[in-house]
């Protein structure tokens, strides 16, 4: 069952990882994923399935990842460069 069912995600939440860690920023929100950016200098896309996204008792997405793990399981980079 979706983690999310029922539940209303919007662009600009924070979406919190294991201890309330913060993992970054919703910037879009699709059927199926969320796309989050990553707090930092050089932010990074990640792409968290809607299935493994719960809320809080405050209404606020949550995972239960850290951002290490997150990060490992959801980034997505390039394979090789597009003009490759």
């Amino acid at each position: 069952m979706d983690g999310t069912a029922g539940i209303e995600i919007k662009r600009g939440s924070v979406l919190r990882g294991a201890g309330g860690q913060r993992i970054g920023t919703v910037d879009a929100v699709f059927a199926d994923y969320l796309l989050v950016r990553t707090p930092g200098l050089l932010p990074v896309d990640l792409y968290v399935p809607r299935a493994q996204v719960t809320t809080d008792d405050q209404g606020r997405p949550t995972v239960s990842q850290d951002r290490r793990a997150a990060y490992d399981a959801w980034h997505r980079p390039l394979k090789r460069a597009p003009h490759d």
